[in-house]
């Protein structure tokens, strides 16, 4: 069973066509900009 955390190591935006969001490195990119501030 894949999470969400793992399906972008098997798809990505070439797989699609409409936008495809990686939401983990949304996420963690969040996170730092956060814990920077």
């Amino acid at each position: 069973i894949m999470g969400c955390t793992e399906i972008t190591m098997l798809i990505g935006q070439g797989d699609f066509d409409i936008p495809v969001f990686d939401t983990t490195r949304i996420h963690a990119e969040a996170a730092i900009d956060f814990a920077l501030s």
